[in-house]
């Protein structure tokens, strides 16, 4: 915070009450105004944002003069202590050096001394120069600047007509109405940041209209989701919505509002469970859907079976669900539900722990969710899709069978709880192919070392590619051996053509074209030389 918002001074306001204020660094709100006897004068108690900085819970010698959220959020301060806050455009001529002290100094500073004589350069038009200043701004930043109201009705839309983004987090504005007289004033208003600024919300409509408003930050206000519904209204146009840690635990379904929203950031507020998704599943153009650290466990949506696509949610694209208690992958079954969902943050979760690996976990979910394009801000190529996906359904070949799948269509009839479990894998099999029994043989751990085959992998079209020495198992796929590659060179395995070289059989090149057999399957050897072109 610049030391110049502290050092003006701020009278003290008729309406106490409920207003924000600034001590030194700390923010409050005024609960109380009066005499605290025995002592004379009036004091100011007040409810600490921090209540380590307080003292009790609003009380003093046995009487309750307010009453405090935190047993040790109040205190008794004097009037002249309480910093009240300033007016909007004060704060941005401060912010941006437009102030008249400044404007003096600039004077002195832009001054000629020609023999003994001083021409001023600025003089009396600096006014006007500040007014041209101030049309100039686009967008306005006056964060922890003390703004607490408007000022003066209409000064703000004469001088600032070309704003189109503020900045207004961490202030002391106490309520909404004081942030619709600000905003009404910015006829072209885009993007609102009004975060960090704890404000009493109106429980009756919004008269004024934010027609042109799409990004809208409400991060840490205490705001409900009621309040939200009661003030959207007034946003006829928003398209992002941010509402991170404001302690939301119930949600209502938005009925002719926030239908133009494509982005809801819910982060870090405890909502009672997943079922609550379901009131908000029905924003028509809802893209992105930010719930991290939210406290889900479970998603469901009911109105369809496996294997069908939901009518919630239908334009979502990207969810992010980090930081949660999903330790079940019915959670991932669900989202293969979801039409549109392209990328995905499931990141500390307990269910990645369950896995041997994260990569393993990784793939599951990839052939668990079909159109998904990037996990956890990671491209999923092609190449890894069809990886994934001819793993998982070697994976879980034996669990299929058991549950009564068989390689006739005609006797496949894997039972409901098998299906329930892996919705895709049917899908998986009318893709690939059933699962061959061959395939589903577990290797000896005992016998692996022996498989393992030395390999040299060269590249005859790239001569300073220099030759490369691996050790895979025979049973390895080409398809793995393309995504060996792949991270080796840098080049997707769908343009990569392998052929192979017999030490037993000098001169003849063998092609290696079919993805899902092994290397045991073309019966390389150990010492054989691996081909590479594309």
């Amino acid at each position: 915070m610049g030391s110049s918002f502290l050092t003006m001074t701020s009278t003290v306001p008729s309406d106490l009450l409920g207003r924000r204020i600034l001590c030194d660094t700390e923010y409050a709100t005024v609960k109380y105004a009066g005499s605290v006897p025995p002592t004379t004068g009036v004091w100011l108690g007040v409810e600490w944002d921090n209540p380590q900085r307080g003292k009790h819970n609003g009380s003093h010698e046995g009487i309750q003069y307010f009453k405090c959220s935190h047993p040790t959020g109040g205190s008794f301060i004097r009037p002249n202590k309480a910093h009240f806050g300033v007016d909007f455009l004060t704060a941005v001529k401060n912010r941006y050096r437009m102030n008249d002290e400044q404007d003096v100094e600039c004077e002195k500073e832009n001054a000629l001394v020609i023999g003994k004589k001083t021409v001023e350069l600025v003089g009396f038009d600096s006014v006007i120069e500040q007014q041209s200043q101030l049309n100039k701004l686009v967008d306005i930043s006056v964060r922890e600047c003390a703004v607490s109201h408007a000022g003066q009705k209409e000064e703000i839309s004469r001088a600032c007509p070309n704003v189109r983004s503020i900045n207004l987090s961490k202030n002391l504005l106490p309520s909404w109405d004081a942030v619709i007289d600000i905003a009404c004033q910015v006829q072209n208003l885009e993007s609102l940041d009004l975060s960090e600024n704890k404000m009493k919300f109106p429980s009756v409509s919004i008269t004024c209209t934010l027609c042109k408003l799409k990004v809208l930050a409400l991060n840490r206000t205490g705001v409900t989701w009621a309040e939200v519904l009661q003030c959207a209204p007034a946003w006829p146009a928003l398209e992002e919505l941010y509402l991170s840690s404001n302690d939301i635990t119930v949600l209502e379904r938005p009925i002719n509002v926030l239908q133009t929203l494509k982005l809801l950031d819910l982060s870090n507020n405890q909502l009672i469970d997943g079922n609550q998704l379901q009131l908000i599943a029905y924003l028509p153009r809802l893209e992105q859907l930010i719930l991290s650290n939210t406290g889900i466990s479970s998603i469901h949506f009911p109105d369809v079976g496996f294997g069908c696509k939901t009518k919630m949610f239908p334009l979502l694209q990207r969810l992010v669900v980090d930081d949660n208690k999903i330790s079940q992958w019915s959670f991932i079954n669900e989202l293969d539900k979801l039409q549109s969902l392209q990328s995905l943050q499931c990141q500390n979760n307990p269910l990645l722990g369950t896995e041997k690996s994260p990569e393993t976990a990784r793939q599951l979910i990839i052939a668990k969710i079909g159109q998904l394009k990037v996990l956890n801000k990671s491209e999923v190529f092609p190449d890894e899709r069809k990886g994934a996906e001819l793993d998982y359904r070697k994976m879980f070949g034996n669990d299929w069978i058991a549950a009564g799948g068989n390689q006739n269509p005609d006797k496949n009839r894997p039972n409901e709880e098998f299906l329930a479990a892996h919705p895709r894998y049917q899908l998986l099999c009318l893709k690939y192919g059933a699962p061959e029994e061959g395939e589903l043989k577990q290797l000896q751990p005992f016998i692996l070392k022996n498989q393992l085959l030395t390999l040299t992998i060269k590249c005859p079209d790239k001569p300073d590619q220099k030759p490369i020495e691996k050790k895979l198992p025979d049973s390895m796929t080409i398809q793995k051996v393309k995504g060996l590659l792949y991270r080796l060179l840098k080049i997707p395995g769908s343009e990569l053509k392998l052929s192979y070289e017999s030490s037993k059989m000098e001169g003849k090149e063998i092609q290696l074209e079919n993805d899902l057999k092994s290397l045991q399957f073309y019966s390389i050897e150990d010492g054989d030389c691996m081909l590479v072109r594309w």
